[in-house]
């Protein structure tokens, strides 16, 4: 599906297409907080190591299948397919802009 993303969401979405995870440094604020899994995550540092983690474990690729923006607020409905009981899976990112990078992400069924 060809959409328009706002620019931190293409990098974000480039950056789970490989396995660099420096490049996150480049669409999350320093001090962003990622809520999945039932976990938070919180500091770049700390987002790079749960992204490389996932990576590793998962071996996941990431569709975008639609996406909305509300003001600061962008909701993306994806399909996750990967090594991971159930897959592939239908999730919704919810992100939060501020100053042209994510300061908040929630992934969640």
């Amino acid at each position: 599906m060809n959409m328009t993303l706002p620019p931190p969401l293409d990098v974000y979405l480039n950056a789970e297409a490989t396995t660099d995870t420096a490049s996150l440094a480049d669409c999350f604020s320093a001090d962003a907080v990622v809520r999945d899994e039932g976990r938070t995550i919180e500091g770049l540092e700390a987002i790079e190591a749960w992204k490389k983690d996932s990576k590793a474990k998962y071996q996941y690729s990431v569709e975008p299948l639609d996406v909305s923006q509300d003001g600061a607020t962008v909701t993306m409905h994806a399909r996750l397919t990967g090594t991971f009981p159930g897959s592939p899976v239908e999730l919704t990112y919810t992100f939060i802009l501020t100053g042209g990078k994510i300061a908040s992400l929630e992934i969640r069924q």
